[in-house]
């Protein structure tokens, strides 16, 4: 996922002590917590004697995913990684597996036909994030075991973001296949290897029209995840997240038709235009003089206000997780005017973005390079909010450059997606309370993830699913060195790697009934 999209109480690369999560149930409503009996998984017991026995052969196989990386973005192994996908999925029981093409990377179609009466979609990602291996401890792609504060952790790029979370899912399928069992639920696997750069082509795999009818017949879809809190064990039940806009907005000389059309001394200046500053006064216009409020004409007419519900839960999530150590993870001394910590966290949920991720103009090594640079780029993301679409978004950031005479401005949209929603009371959300009361894993119903996913691909018409995230077990570190994900635990709290693969067996017998 695009790991903002990890949840608040995941964000450090290293594990601190956390609040205690007090009353964390009352989140959701007690007739809904309280529901029908769980239902049990069948032979329980035989079941995980299985999963310890596999355990070992699930670590390598992580491990050896985690060495064959797919890096869109840098346009690396990107058949080979939807290859090894398919594979995967042969291996752990699917029936029918194909590789299917788009105007950009593959992505990787399986089912496998239980003949029961119910199917539940999955997605999964396969591509993971750059890295820099200067600032590991442990080579990114190497995958070794590593003992830290919480056990024994495997570190490597994609540990957690999705490659953990996936390989125990998959290990939940060996282990009913190695115990004779079939999947209490038939199950469709939409696959994608262009998730870290915006999922841009994501919608032509899940649209196609067989695909579609098939994953519209599902009672609903997640992404394997593993965001339980390393102290409590907790864990946030999102019931939707925000969408994006990743692009670039390049000025030149060459499209302005001033300044020069390559870079030119720096004295230069006195008689010849700069299109770096027209990039900045361009950027300027983007967002209020604080920097925190897009102006972008007609950017909050869609906004949908959060509802009383939603107001709510952020409340209560407010009340039962620490600001101080939010602040200190992240190194944040103060929020935007000054909030409160609830009044930041309403913010966080409520608030459309325009944030820059980098700006790239001319020299930037040692010393000075006296030019007058002829182009400049500026790396955005945009967050989205219901009612917003990607589509509305990119008509009225394109729209307002021109108003204010900025045509030559380039936007060059890489990818993106529309917000999501699911409701508390779907299948797929209460499957998720049901298995997190029987691990004792404190459950709070978050109104949205303020990252995002493709999610929308699934929620939006014509397929119109119920989507979310589901997992218990750790891993922290996405997008950032020394990403890990927990394979035994020293927290009896927390999963490990058994763990993990049992919740996802029984959100499967659950989601069955």
């Amino acid at each position: 996922m695009d790991r903002d999209d990890i949840p608040l109480i995941d964000n450090a690369t290293k594990p601190t002590r956390r609040g205690l999560w007090k009353g964390a149930a009352a989140l959701a409503p007690a007739a809904l917590l309280a529901g029908a009996a769980d239902a049990a998984t069948p032979n329980r017991s035989a079941l995980r004697r299985v999963v310890d026995q596999q355990k070992d052969e699930t670590v390598a196989l992580l491990q050896d995913w985690i060495r064959n990386p797919t890096i869109a973005a840098e346009s690396l192994n990107i058949q080979g990684g939807a290859e090894y996908m398919a594979r995967l999925a042969r291996d752990s029981g699917f029936q029918n597996v194909e590789i299917v093409q788009t105007d950009g990377s593959p992505g990787v179609f399986a089912t496998l036909d239980a003949g029961a009466p119910k199917t539940v979609a999955i997605y999964f990602m396969y591509d993971v994030k750059q890295f820099n291996p200067s600032e590991w401890s442990s080579p990114p792609l190497e995958a070794r075991l590593v003992d830290n504060d919480l056990g024994r952790v495997v570190v490597g790029r994609g540990a957690v973001n999705q490659k953990g979370p996936e390989t125990a899912f998959l290990g939940a399928l060996r282990a009913l296949r190695a115990a004779g069992r079939q999947p209490p639920v038939n199950l469709v696997l939409v696959c994608e290897g262009e998730e870290e750069i915006g999922s841009p082509h994501f919608h032509q795999i899940v649209r196609r029209p067989d695909i579609m009818a098939r994953v519209q017949q599902c009672v609903g879809v997640f992404i394997p995840s593993a965001w339980q809190d390393p102290t409590t064990g907790g864990v946030s039940v999102n019931l939707g997240a925000k969408g994006v806009i990743e692009c670039e907005l390049v000025a030149s000389g060459e499209r302005w038709g001033r300044g020069p059309t390559r870079d030119i001394h720096s004295s230069t200046k006195a008689m010849v235009d700069a299109p770096v500053w027209r990039l900045v006064h361009a950027l300027n216009t983007l967002v209020s003089e604080d920097g925190n409020t897009p102006t972008i004409d007609g950017w909050f007419e869609n906004v949908r206000p959060l509802t009383e519900r939603e107001r709510e839960l952020i409340r209560l999530n407010a009340r039962n997780q620490s600001e101080a150590d939010w602040k200190q993870r992240n190194g944040v001394s103060r929020f935007i005017d000054d909030a409160t910590w609830p009044q930041a966290l309403e913010r966080l949920a409520s608030q459309p973005t325009a944030n820059i991720e980098g700006l790239v103009a001319g020299y930037t090594g040692p010393g000075g390079m006296t030019v007058l640079p002829h182009r400049g780029v500026a790396k955005l993301d945009f967050r989205l909010v219901p009612n917003q679409t990607r589509a509305e978004a990119e008509a009225k950031l394109r729209a307002h450059l021109d108003a204010r005479g900025f045509n030559d401005v380039e936007v060059n949209v890489s990818g993106g997606y529309d917000p999501t929603e699911t409701a508390e009371t779907s299948a797929i959300v209460q499957a998720q309370l049901a298995v997190y009361r029987r691990f004792n894993a404190p459950a709070t119903l978050n109104p949205r993830l303020a990252g995002s996913w493709p999610g929308a691909v699934f929620t939006a018409a014509p397929v119109s699913l119920p989507a979310g995230q589901f997992g218990l077990g750790h891993g922290n570190g996405a997008h950032a060195p020394n990403e890990y994900f927990l394979i035994d635990s020293n927290n009896p709290r927390v999963q490990g790697l058994t763990g993990a693969v049992m919740g996802f067996i029984d959100i499967l017998y659950e989601l069955a009934r």
